[in-house]
């Protein structure tokens, strides 16, 4: 059986829509991709993990997996569910020494937030709510990542890891 270590479920799409603008079209792509897609690779690769006793699973949540999401229901929704699975999975599985956690960025400067920040007014209200004053980059998840994938991490199960320029404390 092969050795499976690590897993990160970093798949994921945003469609920004007024709740009554958003439609069951709109709303099934986003559950099967940010969620449906982590919990079959996770189930997957609990099978390996159960039997070797150990094993990381990190699933990258959102800053909206605390907040409410204004334009983008069904995208907050499957981000507070993917908190709820890590809670979950790392209840059931921590008993076999598999570590599942999550980490939630920020506002980050990637495709799916392109329109955003071509927006002068919006970027600027997400500058004004971030104490760094500067969109994050995806090599400021590194450090998160690396961590939570090393032994430092061994006794860290079921944390959401926030890597946000501080945007949750305004």
């Amino acid at each position: 059986m092969a050795l499976w270590i690590f897993l990160v479920n970093n798949a994921g799409i945003c469609k920004l829509n007024k709740v009554l603008d958003f439609d069951r079209k709109d709303w099934d792509p986003m559950i099967d991709i940010n969620l449906t897609a982590a919990f079959e690779l996770s189930y997957e690769a609990a099978k390996f993990m159960i039997p070797q006793k150990s094993g990381k699973i990190v699933n990258i949540c959102s800053l909206f997996s605390y907040l409410g999401g204004q334009w983008s229901p069904a995208y907050s929704a499957t981000k507070h569910a993917l908190a709820g699975f890590t809670k979950a999975y790392c209840d059931e599985l921590g008993q076999y020494n598999i570590q599942v956690n999550g980490i939630a960025p920020g506002y980050y400067a990637t495709e799916i937030t392109t329109e955003t920040r071509k927006n002068p007014e919006t970027n600027q209200r997400v500058l004004d709510h971030i104490p760094a004053n500067r969109w994050g980059e995806t090599q400021d998840l590194m450090g998160a990542m690396v961590y939570l994938a090393s032994r430092a991490s061994n006794y860290v199960n079921g944390h959401l890891l926030v890597v946000d320029g501080g945007y949750l404390v305004r």
